[in-house]
């Protein structure tokens, strides 16, 4: 009994720290996306300052999934790291650079215009490679005897390249929402103008990448019409068109500034919960489930103990951090 449910948990604990970080670093990703749209430095300083005080902790989630990955699903762990290893690696230096960049820009005087351009990129560069691997994943990757065989480029097609893009869009528009949210004047202006249009965009590659799911390999869409599945699996799409309808009229509306980055929350969760409902239950589609991947019940029941301990500290001072930096940011605040 222990052998099943185990890997279901952590199966749910992986997937929880994977959606946070996709939820609470993608709107600074976001920023750097649209750092090029800022009208001047300072401007720019407004952008990055409303992220500066919690930023440098949503990594924490992205080490958590990783390292649940590890320690509960070796397996995949493997094959995931040696088939992805090159957007794997793109994505870690971009967020290096990306932090250096944060860092050093309000430190710099003569560099400083570099340094906005080089925040700049390694958030596009982390954000695409984040995409390139979600669609490689989802895909199916080519394996024999349960060991990869794809060669060094084997995530490389239209589908991750597709997914590269549309999860920059999408960051985009949550760096868009978050800065109507926390900004005020000229800048919240700037962000309303972008996020209507980011919306139309998002939904449109939500639109075509779900068209495609159906012609992969992976098979990645099959259980939504086996068996009447459709039927009680339906509300999740349509709801997902609700939540898009909501965030593009809430992007104009000046009197709910908090709306559009909810809405940009919960339209990321519902698209992420569709994906797992897809996936379910495979780590590594199509060949690769949970309880094949899964480490030993004893090795799994041991990090746990850790995970109960760890888990709550993290939510503890991710809830402190954003509630002590809530509202507004105002256009002269320091960073140092």
């Amino acid at each position: 009994m222990i052998e099943h449910w185990l890997p279901i948990l952590w199966f749910c604990v992986i997937g929880f720290g994977v959606l946070m970080y996709v939820l609470l670093d993608g709107f600074v990703l976001g920023l750097g996306i649209l750092a090029p749209f800022a009208e001047d430095e300072k401007q720019l300083d407004h952008m990055m300052n409303t992220a500066a005080p919690i930023w440098d902790g949503n990594e924490t989630w992205l080490v958590l999934g990783g390292a649940g990955l590890l320690a509960a699903f070796p397996k995949a762990y493997a094959l995931i790291l040696s088939a992805l290893y090159l957007p794997v690696l793109l994505m870690l230096i971009a967020l290096v650079f990306r932090g250096v960049a944060f860092e050093f820009r309000f430190k710099a005087h003569r560099a400083k215009r570099w340094w906005g351009a080089a925040f700049a990129l390694g958030s596009l560069f982390a954000a695409f490679a984040q995409g390139v691997i979600l669609g490689a994943i989802v895909e199916g990757m080519p394996l024999a005897d349960g060991k990869y065989i794809g060669g060094a480029f084997g995530w490389f097609s239209p589908f991750s390249m597709l997914t590269g893009v549309a999860v920059v869009f999408g960051y985009a528009l949550l760096g868009s929402t978050w800065l109507i949210l926390k900004t005020e004047g000229a800048m919240q202006q700037v962000a309303r103008t972008l996020a209507r249009p980011l919306v139309l965009v998002v939904v449109a590659f939500m639109g075509l990448v779900s068209a495609w799911l159906p012609f992969l390999d992976s098979r990645i869409m099959a259980r939504w019409f086996e068996g009447g599945n459709f039927w009680w699996l339906s509300p999740i799409p349509l709801l997902v068109l609700a939540n898009a309808f909501w965030l593009w009229r809430a992007a104009m509306h000046r009197d709910r500034d908090a709306r559009p980055f909810m809405l940009t929350l919960s339209f990321f969760a519902l698209g992420f919960a569709g994906l797992v409902l897809g996936i379910w239950p495979y780590l590594v589609p199509p060949v690769l489930t949970i309880w094949q991947a899964a480490s030993p019940p004893s090795s799994q029941a041991f990090v746990l103990v850790g995970l109960v301990v760890l888990l709550p500290a993290i939510l503890g001072y991710t809830y402190w951090s954003y509630s002590v930096f809530r509202g507004k940011i105002a256009a002269d605040a320091g960073y140092h």
